[in-house]
């Protein structure tokens, strides 16, 4: 019977075992080794999201352009998927077994090995679906690559380059999980963020076809400094204040970004505490914290890649001649000499709120581009409520796929002979009790990191990054600091590797 049960995905196996994979380190890794290779990948990150896709034509139509650096790529460049994949293979991945279709059982060492081994391939996959529909109409091959080689082997060119940076991300995700500090996703991710926050912010550059600096410290200056009187009165405030087509970096998007950074840090922050002792060292006490915003970022990550994912296959289908769902303005109606985002249909309510001027404004000013005002007041209702139900559902598969779940905290904290002052030292009684906690504060915390995510976009962000790039680069940059501290913790105390699950 026990057989019968066993999924299909087992017939995987011998795939799975001989997969390439980076190696686990044996023992205890020094936190001056893990500190190189995160580093090194870091490094590795930025050179490569400036090495341009060779061969390929400058105007580039970009499928994530709002979601660029949520996707932590850079259009044109080998990092053009970004970590796509990887994220588009964890989302299908757990769907189907949260939705009981994939017959897996995730608290089982068996099964969770199959789990992920399937992951590993479905992001090989996802690479080769992701990257083979740039080349139609999107990242076209120059005409000199063209003449040299001929039409299906440029765009066969431009694909492998694609597919080797999406695997160079996906094989450095892995080397920082196993051999560095935190998550090689969510580090490339605040890379993108942070380096966009601060040129979005003290760039002194003009804008293009204007004298305006793009940054907006800089930016507002000259605003100020060159409009007379008159024109601040007129339309220069609204300018100042909200930006307009030419310079998006004002001042309303910069206090965004200050207070979403205050938020995320004072969320971050808030926890439940459980008390613990050492069962067999009398006067050893500790916490276990349980925080607010327990399944950290990732729910918001997961869910702006489905969105992001959404948005890609709907651009796809609108050009595509396929019955019944090819140019159909319903599912979503495209202008690619205008933009990759939708303009009308299905898919604009979905699409990411990019600041206060790309709804506020139309709602006050009776409609735009087609679309009355209650349109926009729906797309806003709607966009919140698909961000702040999928963060919690999202949530609550991560920690069943991560060892965040109430048995295996148990089993942490039992294996590193801690207890719960007044409760018996049994591991089914400590599960007991974190089950009040730890699945309540889950859903608590999907939800509260979908709401920050859904409003920081509607508030808007200097850089354009989204409010969701920095709501998640403030939270991973709290995360690697915690990280970093716990690494430098067990290496001046080896006692404490048991507890934190290390060894």
């Amino acid at each position: 019977m026990a057989e019968e049960k066993k999924s299909r995905l087992y017939a995987l196996k011998p795939l799975i075992e001989r997969w390439p994979a980076i190696t686990k380190p044996e023992g205890h890794v020094p936190f001056r080794t893990k500190m190189f290779w995160t580093i090194l990948c870091l490094v590795i990150y930025y050179i490569l999201t400036n090495v341009m896709i060779f061969g390929l034509k400058s105007n580039v139509i970009d499928l994530f352009e709002q979601y660029r650096f949520i996707m932590a790529g850079s259009s044109g460049s080998i990092m053009h998927l970004g970590i796509g994949p990887i994220v588009t293979a964890s989302i299908i991945l757990q769907l189907f077994v949260g939705a009981k279709i994939i017959n897996l059982d995730l608290t089982k060492t068996e099964d969770k090995a199959i789990y992920q081994g399937t992951q590993k391939i479905l992001v090989v996959v996802m690479i080769i679906v992701e990257a083979i529909p740039q080349i139609f109409g999107y990242l076209q091959p120059t005409d000199a690559l063209v003449e040299a080689v001929g039409g299906g082997l440029a765009d066969t060119i431009i694909v492998v380059q694609l597919f080797v940076g999406a695997l160079l991300v996906f094989f450095m995700d892995e080397l920082i999980s196993k051999w560095g500090i935190g998550s090689g996703i969510s580090l490339f991710i605040a890379a993108g963020v942070s380096r966009a926050i601060f040129t979005g912010t003290f760039n002194w550059l003009p804008v293009k076809d204007s004298d305006i600096p793009a940054g907006a410290i800089p930016g507002v200056y000259y605003l100020v400094s060159h409009m007379s009187l008159g024109e601040l009165v007129d339309r220069g405030y609204q300018t100042i204040l909200l930006g307009n087509a030419q310079f998006s970096n004002a001042i309303v998007p910069l206090l965004g970004t200050l207070l979403i950074f205050f938020v995320v840090v004072y969320a971050e922050s808030s926890r439940v505490e459980l008390p613990l002792a050492h069962g067999r060292v009398r006067g050893a006490r500790g916490r276990y914290p349980i925080r607010l915003i327990y399944a950290s970022n990732i729910p918001v990550i997961l869910m702006s890649a489905l969105i992001a994912n959404i948005n890609m296959f709907a651009l796809l289908l609108y050009q595509s001649n396929l019955p019944l769902l090819g140019h159909q303005w319903w599912i979503g109606k495209y202008d690619l000499t205008i933009s990759t985002q939708p303009l009308a249909g299905g898919v604009w309510y979905i699409t990411r709120l990019n600041g206060i001027r790309s709804w506020l404004v139309p709602i006050f000013a009776g409609g735009y581009g087609g679309h009355a005002p209650w349109q926009f007041a729906l797309k806003v209702v709607l966009y919140l409520t698909i961000m702040i139900v999928g963060s919690i559902l999202f949530a609550k598969f991560w920690i069943e796929t991560t060892n965040m779940g109430p048995a295996d905290v148990a089993k942490q904290i039992q294996t590193s002979g801690m207890q719960i002052p007044g409760f018996r030292r049994d591991p089914r009684v400590l599960r007991r009790v974190l089950e009040r906690y730890i699945p309540v504060v889950t859903i608590i915390g999907g939800a509260a990191v979908g709401m920050l995510a859904g409003f920081s976009d509607a508030i808007g962000t200097v850089g354009n990054v989204s409010g969701t790039g920095v709501l998640l680069t403030v939270g991973i940059v709290i995360r690697l600091y915690e990280d970093i501290a716990r690494e430098q913790a067990m290496e001046m105390h080896p006692v404490l590797r048991g507890f934190f699950g290390a060894e």
